[in-house]
């Protein structure tokens, strides 16, 4: 490129209004950095300018309990009687008549396939000697998710009829999904009180938005064409809705259900800390709190196998055809389909009656008594498991050391604090001397210079910030500067009205005093994303390209997705002991799946005919990949990484419980004292940081879909 031509693509640059405030906003925060020993207040906002918004909402909420706390007591005194009767049901059933009336409904669903692995399932939860813990947990989920599938129905119906209503519940289901369950499980333990009630109705805050979301996505969604037929046939408003609508809809209304039943799934283990409920949950963290790995992961897998069962079964029916689709019966309205879900079960309850083996499953059968039983190692595996881990432990230290070391101090650290406190003798080998220093910004001047020249002014944009984040560190970056990049970054994803959400959302952060911690989870969370985003996408990648990969991953990504977060800490704490690193395996290996998923399902969807025409053009398969698949598959990849965010910040409270700091650690500690003021203003200042990226990510999709032809 000239010179001539530089200077062209310098002058157009110039006259960009984007390119001019990135320009401003790089040279600002230069210059507010260079001024903190003199006014630290560009970095650490003064304390005197912290609004008490907490107390505020302590003093109103101990109004409302004295005021109000009798109606709450008595709903879940209300409340304890059809979990109590169905609790009771299901223990009083045989093992082996329950486990037949799933393995009925799993046929009916999905074929005898999904029969085969319910009946391996179930009869894990019976061997390893958890059956009645697991009966408690459906009697939990058995209550939480029907009350939520129903709330979610009318209220998506409701927000179908009514803009106004819609504007008021699109906010509100965002925050009930990205606010931590810990931050808002203070005021619902002083209204309701401790018990298996409290951990229920939690677990319904938690899992009614995506019925909510797919009830309206479905009724939104309906050909016009069809409401229209409705009325032209003369049906009533009633009608219209009963006889029309909701069975056009019923496909996205059952994968609600689906969406709906899996949430309140994630829910077991955060309700038995409130609820103190024999369950599954209970039993993890029990064994969880006394360093129990082996215990705590086959505790943990009986909720990923009920998950995985739940999500087959209630999949298997989304999928159906009806009649009017495909020609197929609709399976409710077939009598055989009934008898068979009655009579199943009713036979093995009176064979339980000869087999006294198949009313109760006998002790030394179960793995769960091994060491009673004198049973080999193969019937023990918990046992084998934390031998290994400690043998690991003791014997690899050496690795694990210099693997945490090496990736925090020359990962994570700069990040946090940046290169200027980083680099130490101690911990880089060398001092950061000033000649350093200025080579280092002579560098980066020179690597902008040349990103412009090679490639674009928004490169060169990239290039400086990732240098000055680098130097600085998050935790070191002047908050006004910060506030302007990310009002300037949601402008160019969404425009004026994203602006006027992102910015007061991180004034708020700033205006709780919740700055430095909010700074220090987005840098976990920011970690954990890179790494997700390198290492996940690698592995979409392998699985789009490769039928073998995609089915060994599956069950892993299902496994990883629906086992109880807190499983993943014993093992990594044990190895890794407590600090940032030990969190960040944590964080990803809980977030990693939805990149993984959403980059396998984007390569996938990639048009035949568009991979077709770049093979008869010559393109290898990387060129393939690279500059065909990846290119048409961002959209489903951005909104992996959107989903991706959200599950690294929801982790953040369960990261505090390994030394953490951070809004996770803010959340985790009001908990612990009852702190309803606190909590509450961490969390919303959390759901605020997720909705923010949430919103950002979403609008970089739908340009990029504008951009192939998508919308």
């Amino acid at each position: 490129m000239t010179k001539a031509d530089n200077g062209q693509k310098l002058r157009a640059a110039l006259k960009n209004p984007v390119c001019l405030l990135w320009l401003a906003i790089i040279t600002a925060t230069l210059i507010l950095a260079a001024l903190k020993p003199w006014a630290p207040w560009v970095v650490e906002f003064p304390e005197t300018l912290v609004i008490p918004l907490p107390d505020w909402i302590n003093a109103a909420a101990a109004w409302f309990i004295d005021s109000f706390k009798f109606i709450f007591r008595a709903l879940a005194f209300v409340l304890e009687y059809p979990m109590g009767g169905l609790q009771w049901l299901l223990q009083a059933m045989p093992w082996a008549a329950t486990l037949a009336l799933f393995c009925a409904v799993a046929y009916f669903s999905s074929g005898w396939r999904l029969a085969v692995f319910t009946a391996v399932a179930l009869f894990y939860m019976v061997m390893s000697g958890y059956w009645l813990e697991s009966m408690n947990t459906l009697a939990l989920v058995g209550i939480s998710v029907p009350g939520a599938i129903l709330l979610g129905f009318w209220l998506g119906v409701f927000g179908h009829s009514s803009d106004k209503a819609r504007r008021f519940l699109m906010p509100l289901l965002d925050l009930m999904q990205t606010v931590p369950a810990f931050a808002y499980l203070i005021p619902i333990l002083l209204l309701f009180g401790f018990g298996p009630v409290v951990g229920m109705i939690a677990s319904l805050i938690f899992a009614t938005p995506p019925m909510v979301r797919n009830v309206l996505l479905g009724l939104d969604t309906i050909p016009e064409a069809i409401v229209e037929a409705g009325r032209m046939c003369g049906a009533s408003a009633r009608q219209l809705f009963w006889r029309v609508k909701v069975p056009s809809a019923m496909h996205q209304f059952l994968i609600g259900v689906n969406q709906t039943t899996m949430a309140g799934l994630s829910m077991v283990i955060i309700a038995a800390i409130i609820g103190g409920f024999d369950d599954i949950g209970w039993e993890v963290l029990s064994q969880m709190r006394k360093a129990r790995f082996g215990e705590s992961l086959l505790a943990g897998l009986v909720i990923a196998l009920l998950a995985m069962v739940m999500d087959r079964i209630s999949s298997g029916f989304a999928n159906r055809k009806s009649s009017m689709a495909g020609g197929h019966e609709i399976w409710w309205k077939q009598p055989r389909y009934w008898i068979g879900l009655i009579a199943i079960p009713a036979i093995f309850v009176g064979l339980s009656f000869v087999f006294d083996w198949m009313s109760k499953f006998p002790t030394n059968w179960s793995c769960g008594f091994a060491a009673s039983t004198g049973l080999d190692w193969v019937c023990d595996p918990a046992k084998q498991m934390n031998s290994w881990i400690s043998d690991l432990t003791r014997d690899w230290r050496w690795l694990t050391t210099l693997l945490k070391n090496n990736f925090l101090f020359f990962v994570m650290l700069p990040l946090k604090i940046g290169l200027d406190k980083t680099i130490s003798p101690f911990s880089w080998g060398f001092e950061f001397t000033p000649l350093l220093k200025s080579l280092y910004w002579t560098g980066l001047a020179m690597l902008t210079v040349f990103a412009f020249v090679r490639a674009s002014w928004a490169m060169a944009v990239c290039s400086a910030v990732v240098g000055i984040v680098l130097y600085f560190g998050l935790t070191g970056l002047p908050w006004p500067t910060f506030i302007a990049a990310a009002g300037l970054i949601s402008w160019t994803a969404g425009g004026r009205r994203l602006v006027l959400f992102t910015v007061p959302s991180l004034l708020f952060v700033l205006l709780m005093g919740l700055w430095a911690p909010a700074m220090l989870s987005l840098y976990l969370v920011g970690v954990a994303i890179l790494v997700c985003l390198v290492v996940g996408g690698s592995l979409g990648i392998l699985a789009a390209s490769s039928q073998w990969a995609s089915w060994i991953m599956r069950p892993i990504n299902d496994t990883l997705q629906t086992i109880p977060q807190f499983v993943f800490l014993i093992p990594i704490l044990m190895v890794f002991q407590v600090g940032d690193f030990t969190a960040l395996l944590a964080i990803i290996a809980f977030a990693i799946v939805p990149i993984t998923r959403y980059t396998e399902h984007g390569i996938r969807q990639v048009s035949h005919d568009v991979v077709e025409a770049g093979r008869m053009m010559g393109c290898t398969r990387l060129q393939l990949l690279v500059q065909v698949q990846l290119p048409m598959a961002v959209p489903q990849i951005l909104l992996g990484l959107n989903q991706t965010v959200l599950y690294g910040i929801g982790m953040l409270v369960i990261a505090a419980l390994v030394g953490t700091t951070g809004l996770g650690q803010r959340i985790y500690i009001a908990l612990s004292d009852a702190n309803a003021g606190t909590g509450i203003v961490a969390g919303l200042a959390m759901a605020l940081i997720a909705m923010v990226i949430d919103r950002i990510l979403q609008g970089f999709s739908e340009k990029r879909k504008l951009a192939l032809g998508l919308k």
